[in-house]
C-alpha cells in the first residue's frame, strides 16, 4: 500500500480570479452595510425624497393632545401655510431641535403645527411644560395610525404644506439653523412668492 495521498482533482479548484473577484464582492457588501449604519446614527440625517412632495397633504381628523374633545381637520388648516412637526417626549433628537423650533415659531413667518405620535398624554403634555410650547395646536396620533398616510417613519419629522393642501418639503431629523436657512425658509419663499403671484392676477 503506498503512503501518497490521492493527487487532487484540478476541476475542483477555483481559478484566483475567482477567488479574487469573490473577496472583493464581500468586502463591497460589508462596506455598504457600514456605510448605512454611519448614516442611520446621524441625528441630522437628509431624507429621501417624500413621495406626497407636489401632492394633497393625506386627510386628518385628530384630537388636540390639550383638549381631546376638540377635534382638528387636516381642512381646518386650509388658507394659508403651515409647518407640521412630528415629536414625542421619549425622542431625544426633538428635544435637541426644540430650542431653534421654538424661536423659529416666535417670527410667525407661518403656522407650526404639532404632531405628537404615538405618545402618551401626560408625559407630552409635561414635555411641553418643561420646554416650552411653540406650536399653535398640537394634534395627538397615539396610535400613529394616521401617520401611516403620511410616510412618517421616525421623529422628528416635518412637512411644509402651502395653503392649498399641497405637501412642499419635508425633512427627517433635527431642524438645526443650517437646515432652516438653507432648506426651510428658502421653500416657504418659494410658496409666498406663488401665492403672491396669484394674488396680482
Amino acid at each position: 500500500m503506498s503512503d501518497t495521498p490521492p493527487a487532487q482533482n484540478p476541476s475542483h479548484r477555483l481559478p484566483p480570479v475567482a477567488l479574487i473577484i469573490g473577496a472583493l464582492f464581500f468586502l463591497g457588501l460589508v462596506g455598504l452595510m457600514l456605510y448605512g449604519v454611519s448614516r442611520s446614527d446621524r441625528p441630522d440625517r437628509d431624507s429621501l425624497p417624500s413621495a406626497l412632495i407636489g401632492k394633497p397633504a393625506p386627510a386628518f381628523t385628530l384630537p388636540v393632545l390639550h383638549d381631546p374633545t376638540v377635534k382638528v381637520k387636516s381642512s381646518d388648516l386650509l388658507g394659508a401655510p403651515y409647518l407640521l412637526n412630528v415629536w414625542g417626549s421619549w425622542c431625544p433628537t426633538c428635544r435637541d431641535e426644540h430650542p431653534i423650533l421654538t424661536r423659529f415659531a416666535e417670527t410667525k413667518r407661518v403656522r407650526v403645527i404639532g404632531y405628537n405620535w404615538k405618545d402618551e398624554r401626560e408625559d407630552a403634555l409635561r414635555w411641553l411644560e418643561q420646554l416650552g410650547n411653540p406650536y399653535m395646536v398640537v394634534i395627538a396620533d397615539e396610535e400613529g395610525r394616521t401617520a401611516l398616510d403620511w410616510g412618517i417613519a421616525a421623529a422628528p419629522e416635518t412637512f411644509l404644506v402651502d395653503g392649498s393642501g399641497i405637501v412642499r418639503w419635508k425633512y427627517s431629523g433635527a431642524i438645526t439653523q443650517d437646515v432652516l436657512d438653507r432648506q426651510l425658509i428658502p421653500a416657504l419663499e418659494k410658496i409666498e412668492a406663488a401665492s403672491t403671484g396669484k394674488a396680482r392676477r
